[in-house]
């Protein structure tokens, strides 16, 4: 029978390919990791991994092996955090992800307010672009992520919270926009500035900006909603900012005016992800309408405080 122990030191080395990198993530010398495969292969009659000088390679069985391993280890976690808790996600650790563009203006709020309704519980942050925040989550690292849907995975479940509609920021003293709203035809690859490849919020806004030639686009990337803004005020082009940054700025950035969409406006779905065999569906539901009520809003002072109640 199989060891928890393989399976751990196989799940490192299929996602490093490289022995010396897995077992120094599993604290272990290479040659025992390197054991402990051989002895796995060699119980299952099958070759996982193709060694040689270019790195390490799997099978088309290692491949099926290395999922169904991720599946099991997740499993194996989310019961040990189920009676270690007691049944509860809102007790002990919770392991949250969230991804950089919904991080900074979210989390400043949401984790005063959790910490008040639930003060049992030691939150364990993890900001993280969307696919590293996906796998973690999926291999059992994290709890919950907040993220921008649509996620695509069998291990994972969904649950949308709310849009985040975006508005077009152009420099104030801009001649090539003089309405009050914005057009994406309007928006040439030329002045469009966007976050660097990895961050979901860069696709999303090409996905707006669907006549814009990608390969025309500068080679430079921002890495924060923050530089972006900053680079338009300078007059260095255009870009787009979802609602929730535009929010934590009170609705305004100096020396940029900020153009909103005709309806039906682009925007992102803000929702929360979890892992199937997760069992605290009532504690997710409870998480989810604490962001909900927790998110940052610009058009209007309601207060969403009394959501909470």
């Amino acid at each position: 029978m199989l060891s928890t122990r393989q399976l751990r030191y196989f799940d490192a080395l299929a996602r490093h390919r490289h022995f010396g990198r897995a077992a120094e993530e599993c604290a272990v010398t290479q040659p025992a990791l390197s054991m402990q495969i051989r002895e796995m292969e060699e119980a299952l009659g099958v070759r996982l991994v193709e060694r040689g000088r270019s790195g390490v390679r799997l099978t088309p069985v290692g491949e099926e092996a290395a999922s169904r391993a991720r599946g099991v280890l997740a499993a194996l976690a989310d019961m040990e955090r189920t009676i270690r808790d007691r049944g509860r996600l809102l007790e002990g650790r919770m392991r949250l992800g969230v991804i950089p563009s919904i991080a900074p203006y979210l989390l400043p709020r949401l984790l005063p307010e959790m910490a008040g309704r639930w003060p049992g519980v030691e939150i364990a942050l993890r900001e993280s672009q969307t696919e590293q925040l996906v796998n973690d989550l999926a291999h059992g690292d994290l709890d919950l992520v907040i993220l921008s849907l649509p996620v695509e995975h069998a291990a994972l479940e969904t649950l949308a919270l709310f849009e985040d509609p975006f508005l077009l920021a152009v420099p104030e003293a801009s001649a090539d926009f003089s309405g009050e709203t914005a057009a994406a035809e309007d928006i040439l690859a030329a002045d469009l500035l966007l976050l660097e490849d990895g961050h979901c919020f860069r696709d999303q806004a090409l996905n707006v900006c669907r006549k814009v030639d990608a390969r025309q686009l500068r080679r430079f990337g921002a890495s924060s909603l923050s530089t972006l803004a900053q680079l338009v005020a300078n007059g260095q082009g255009v870009t787009l900012l979802p609602q929730m940054f535009v929010a934590s700025e009170d609705g305004r950035i100096p020396r940029v005016r900020l153009l909103r969409f005709p309806d039906p406006a682009p925007s992102r779905t803000i929702g929360l992800v979890w892992r199937r065999t997760l069992p605290f569906r009532d504690d997710v539901e409870q998480v989810a309408a604490m962001v909900r009520a927790c998110r940052p809003a610009v058009q209007d002072g309601e207060d969403r405080r009394s959501a909470l109640l």
